[in-house]
């Protein structure tokens, strides 16, 4: 027999048994449908995190103040912002900002959100485009102007009657007018809504919505980002950055760091990795389900060879070659496999698309997930078909001629 008569063969006694057939594929389907799902999802969040990543800014870093063990927090101030920019060469900006919660209102709308005091160059450190408007002036900036640049979501909350631009927003019971609206950005890698923000003048922010007895010093700012030259400089920039503000904060050798300078991209890298590892075990896991299936196909195969010993013995006496017989069975299982594995890619890209529109979960489907299920799925019916076809084919024909 030829390698299509063979094929021809296994077809028809499959198609002899159809609900056995359907049920022993059943977890081959599970096994390749699961390795699918559970890849998409995590190559889904992977990807999240990737864009996470890029709506932080490139190549950024972030100073913070450390907590004092007493309460309240050490001080960062504008100086050291300048300091970083000017005497460090691998930095090229430095943005430093303050910021509180406010409730602005317009009209009968109002929408409690962060307001971030910056400066002019706030939005270039972190690669953050405006979608409509203007940014504000360094003149408007240094004379604590009441203006105001609104996150997508702050905008879809108070004008939904159309554009924001040249219109008054209450910010502490004091008017602003809106001149810009930023581009969306999305939820941060730490799961807080960038867009549901508004940016102001710094000064603003100290001398007319703090007050300026708020603070002990009236430089302080809450955090700098520190925008490094590339990806390649940053590590260096964090180690200079935290040695000048070690000079500058005069702390001696044994001191502790007053700040914290955290490299934001490598945070969620190391998020990346975490989900990547996951992905990986969810993966292992879901090609457990296919050795259960590749089992519950020999077992069929068992049950078959023993059902057709008769037919097995005929064959071999009319001259039929063992490596014949080895061959249909193997196809068979095999046929099993493939057929599984076709039903499997549908009802994983299904889930995975069901995932995506009840959860809410991203999901990414990998061309490799489907060939590595796919291939996986065809050994294990090589491996688990080959003892029933090797047993099939070691039959005595007289023997098998007279069994019942």
């Amino acid at each position: 027999m030829n390698f299509l008569q063979s094929l021809v063969t296994a077809l028809g006694a499959l198609n002899g048994n159809r609900l056995r057939s359907a049920l022993t594929m059943l977890g081959i389907v599970i096994g390749v449908a699961a390795v699918i799902t559970m890849v998409a999802i995590g190559s889904g969040a992977q990807q999240r995190v990737v864009q996470q990543i890029r709506s932080l800014g490139a190549n950024l870093l972030q100073v913070q103040p450390e907590e004092r063990r007493g309460g309240g927090y050490y001080l960062l101030t504008e100086q050291d912002a300048v300091a970083i920019a000017r005497e460090i060469s691998t930095v090229v900006l430095t943005a430093p900002a303050v910021q509180e919660h406010f409730r602005i209102v317009t009209g009968n709308r109002n929408w409690n959100t962060p307001v971030v005091g910056a400066l002019p160059n706030y939005l270039e450190v972190r690669d953050w485009p405006l979608d409509a408007g203007r940014v504000f002036t360094e003149r408007e900036a240094v004379s604590a102007a009441k203006v105001v640049l609104l996150g997508q979501r702050v905008t879809e909350r108070l004008f939904r009657d159309g554009s924001p631009l040249g219109r008054q927003v209450r910010i502490g019971d004091i008017p602003f007018t809106v001149i810009g609206v930023l581009a969306g950005k999305g939820l941060s890698p730490f799961g807080t809504d960038q867009d549901s923000v508004a940016f102001v003048p710094m000064q603003t922010v100290k001398l007319r919505l703090q007050g300026s007895g708020h603070r002990v010093n009236p430089y302080a700012v809450d955090f700098i980002y520190v925008k490094a030259r590339d990806a390649r400089s940053l590590a260096q920039a964090k180690k200079q950055t935290e040695s000048l503000l070690r000079q500058r904060h005069r702390l001696m050798s044994g001191d502790e760091d007053d700040f914290e300078v955290m490299d934001l991209s490598a945070m969620v890298l190391a998020q990346r990795e975490a989900g990547r590892t996951l992905t990986t075990l969810l993966a292992s896991v879901a090609l457990v389900s296919l050795l259960v299936g590749g089992i519950s196909i020999m077992n069929i195969m068992l049950v078959s060879v023993s059902e057709r010993t008769r037919e097995i013995g005929l064959r071999l006496a009319v001259g039929a070659r063992r490596r014949d017989l080895r061959n249909q069975f193997l196809t068979e299982a095999v046929i099993l496999c493939l057929i599984g594995s076709i039903a499997g890619i549908g009802v994983g890209v299904a889930a995975s698309v069901a995932v995506a529109a009840l959860a809410g979960w991203e999901v990414l489907i990998e061309p490799w997930s489907i060939l590595l299920a796919v291939g996986f799925a065809v050994l294990v019916g090589m491996f688990f078909g080959f003892y029933p076809a090797y047993k099939a084919s070691r039959l005595d024909p007289i023997e098998a001629l007279r069994f019942e």
